[in-house]
């Protein structure tokens, strides 16, 4: 780590990204990070680690599995000088591409479904409302 790069202790990182150090710690622990520790045994966090967390929630949010999201942290950091690895990461690349457009789709024809229900509701809101 060089000295002029900017770090972040476990309490800011937990705070700017509303998660609890625990999870931070879980994350380390599950190897998804490995921050840098000070000669008294703090960890301190570069940009990097900062990226790969916010890589950890977008995938958790979209119901990617820890072990998915390592996946495709250690394609991030592997070496793609390998023609095997390359194609093995663009496969897997393709297939979540397709997964995130199906469910794309999938909320898009949600979203119509409950926009229809709320005009239903408004709608016999309004006509109970001139009834009472």
């Amino acid at each position: 780590m060089s000295t002029s790069e900017p770090t972040y202790t476990i309490s800011e990182l937990a705070s700017e990204l509303n998660i609890k150090p625990s999870a931070i710690r879980y994350y380390e622990k599950k190897r998804l990070i490995n921050p840098d520790r000070t000669p008294g045994n703090h960890r301190l966090y570069t940009k990097r680690d900062r990226a790969r967390l916010k890589l950890v929630l977008r995938g958790k949010r979209f119901g990617a599995t820890l072990d998915q999201i390592g996946e495709m942290i250690g394609m991030a950091d592997s070496d793609m000088n390998e023609k095997s690895q390359i194609e093995t990461s663009l496969r897997f690349i393709d297939l979540k591409i397709e997964d995130i457009v199906i469910q794309k789709n999938e909320l898009k024809l949600f979203l119509a479904d409950l926009l229809s229900l709320k005009r239903k509701l408004l709608r016999l809101r309004r006509v109970l409302a001139i009834k009472l």
